[in-house]
């Protein structure tokens, strides 16, 4: 999630962002670009009124005024709970909601380059208010650049936003002032002194409402310096009304190292925030206030909703003399917005109507981007897609649409293709595709055993492995280095009965597998290693009745197994074995039960017995028939045999034919 705020034009939960979108629970990485109401004011009700259990980053100064920001908020919302009648569990969150909150929140320096599971980010510096940051993320080998609100001009106190050198995949927008164009600081520095002085000088009071902390702090570096140079204007008094104004200027003080180096130089020589001319007003009654003559008055909310800066905008309002200066951007449905289309009547915060006589500037010191630095800071990294986000929907869509012909421009020039250009509803999801990049990196000792040795077509043995969106490829003994993996093995062995001879077992091995070793062992047995020993086939001898067969357990090496166990059971029936003998035939079948190796009542007979025969087997083509000629001296003899060889060949089923 990135940013997590509030609408300032809404109270309670309608300000809220529509949760009911997400899963908070799913959620879990959160992070937020700087302490701005309608970036960060949410916070507490997201961590701690919802399921999110995810972690949370921020700037060191982000977080330091932050926590200032929303104690504040805390304050007035309770206030005007009791204002309303109201009960305190109506607020959005309690004191112990952001107490709780502030734990979790993780610091991130600018650059500094944070792992989170698949996710890699770093910040960069945007300019806007003191440590505001945009959001680099890294997911999958795409890149993702969230701006956040940010500025492209060096101001009094803060530097302009970075341009980063990695060229996003998709870059997210802000588009506050669509294709407006600024005036220059100096011309709004000039209407913002001068409006000042007419208005004081008349003897009139001048109201600039703004936020406690972020501009505020810019407004009131000019405001003194202008009371400087005019000597005439030593006399009004200049009021900073905020509870926060000491402990504001305490943490400018402390993060001098987030600001320019006009800032930091400043420094050396004193403090350029405590000044001379702007007095704090801690605590401020409106009603017994002494606003006699002229004066000047900082006050906050900025956008005039409620607080001190409604109170005196309702009491000062009906006076030509006064002035209001909108210096901040105006959001949707607030009074400040409301204010600068100079409307005749205006409604008190108790509902009633008056007369609006004082006078209305807006000069906006808001520190967002105007058209033309945002178009060049969009052609500066140069995205494959950008998403508009952070405006209103007319000024987003003009925008849009004249970057559509600004990259239009530039891809007909130097013929490259345009990014695409997005500007979704709140709530709408945008799908995008990007090719994958099919790359493997090398590591361990399968990275460092001589990859120099490597070319182009070799064969590289490992473990291929997908981790953070990279794949990676290890030797078998690091993948435990390298991942939450552990080697382990399974070596099966099996048992199948066999009756042949060692000779029949080994032609059939011979004639499966290309790579065949023997290694003879005692007793009369012998073991085979097939596929490069991988497989292990061992015979103990004529007496053992069948062999083992061994494997380490493999989706390969498992169907090798099968295949051998197959092979064994076959070799001991099939009638192809006929072919095996260990010794040739000596032509002696009967006898008279004497000699070795005759068996028990056998008869031999006498070579003056034996009869001469000549088989001849004529076969036809294609194997379908056979003729079988015997030629004998004695012609009884002959149809034995003839009849024997016919019996012979229909056992073997034409194998051999």
């Amino acid at each position: 999630m990135l940013d997590c705020g509030i609408h300032p034009g809404y109270e309670g939960t309608e300000g809220l962002p529509d949760f009911k979108l997400i899963d908070p629970e799913s959620v879990d990485l959160l992070l937020v670009t700087h302490f701005h109401l309608d970036h960060a004011a949410s916070l507490p009700y997201f961590t701690e009124r919802t399921d999110f259990k995810g972690r949370v980053f921020m700037t060191h100064a982000t977080k330091a005024v932050l926590h200032l920001m929303l104690r504040d908020y805390l304050r007035l919302m309770s206030m005007r709970a009791r204002n309303n009648e109201g009960e305190e569990s109506d607020q959005l969150f309690s004191e112990e909601d952001l107490i709780n909150c502030m734990k979790k929140i993780e610091l991130i320096d600018y650059h500094s380059v944070v792992q989170h599971k698949n996710v890699r980010f770093w910040a960069y510096n945007a300019g806007h208010v003191l440590g505001a940051a945009m959001f680099m993320l890294e997911i999958g080998g795409r890149h993702i650049l969230y701006t956040g609100d940010y500025s492209m001009e060096d101001d009094r106190h803060l530097a302009k936003a970075e341009i980063p050198k990695i060229k996003p995949d998709l870059l997210i927008c802000e588009s506050t002032y669509g294709i407006q164009v600024h005036q220059t600081r100096e011309e709004r520095e000039a209407i913002f002194t001068g409006t000042v002085g007419r208005i004081v000088s008349e003897g009139g009071r001048c109201l600039i409402p703004v936020f406690a902390l972020g501009r505020a702090q810019e407004l009131l570096l000019i405001l003194d310096e202008y009371w400087q140079a005019n000597p005439a204007l030593h006399t009004i008094p200049i009021w900073y009304a905020s509870k926060l104004a000491t402990k504001a200027l305490r943490v400018y003080q402390t993060y001098v190292n987030f600001m320019n180096v006009r800032i930091r130089q400043a420094m050396d020589l004193g403090n350029p925030f405590q000044f001379r001319f702007i007095k704090n007003l801690k605590s401020i009654d409106v009603d017994s206030f002494d606003d006699r003559g002229p004066s000047v008055v900082f006050a906050s909310p900025g956008m005039l909703q409620n607080g001190v800066s409604r109170k005196l905008f309702d009491r000062w309002a009906p006076d030509p003399k006064n002035g209001v200066i909108i210096a901040g951007y105006a959001v949707e449905n607030t009074m400040a917005k409301d204010l600068a289309n100079e409307p005749e009547d205006v409604l008190t915060l108790e509902g009633k109507s008056q007369p609006r006589n004082c006078s209305v500037v807006v000069v906006s010191f808001s520190a967002h981007v105007d058209y033309l630095q945002n178009r060049d800071f969009m052609l500066a990294v140069d995205p494959g897609h950008i998403i508009f986000v952070h405006g209103q929907h007319n000024e987003m869509r003009r925008l849009r649409d004249a970057m559509k012909i600004e990259f239009k421009d530039r891809a007909k020039r130097n013929k490259v293709e345009a990014p695409r250009l997005y500007m979704p509803d709140n709530g709408r999801k945008v799908m995008m595709r990007f090719t994958s990049r099919k790359e493997a990196v090398v590591m361990g000792n399968l990275a460092s055993g001589g990859t120099s040795s490597i070319s182009e077509g070799d064969n590289l043995k490992g473990v291929m492995f997908t981790q953070n969106f990279a794949t990676r490829i290890c030797a078998l003994e690091d993948l435990g280095t390298y991942t939450q993996l552990r080697v382990g093995s399974v070596k099966s062995k099996l048992h199948v009965p066999f009756v042949g001879s060692l000779d029949t077992l080994r032609l059939f091995l011979l004639e499966m597998f290309s790579s065949v070793t023997e290694s003879p062992l005692d007793g009369g047995g012998s073991a085979f290693g097939l596929h490069n020993d991988e497989l292990s086939i061992t015979w103990g001898g004529p007496s053992s009745r069948k062999v083992a067969v061994e494997w380490d357990a493999s989706p390969v090496n498992d169907m090798l197994a099968d295949a051998a166990v197959a092979l064994v059971m076959h070799a001991q029936t099939s009638s192809a074995t006929i072919r095996v003998t260990s010794k040739p035939c000596d032509g002696r079948h009967g006898g008279d039960g004497e000699g070795e190796g005759e068996g028990k009542g056998a008869k031999r007979k006498k070579s003056e017995d034996l009869v001469s025969c000549v088989v001849t087997v004529e076969f036809e083509e294609g194997g379908r028939g056979a003729a079988i000629r015997a030629e004998c001296e004695d012609e009884v003899q002959g149809k034995l045999v003839q009849n024997c060889v016919a019996q012979m060949l229909g056992a073997l089923g034409g194998i051999y034919v």
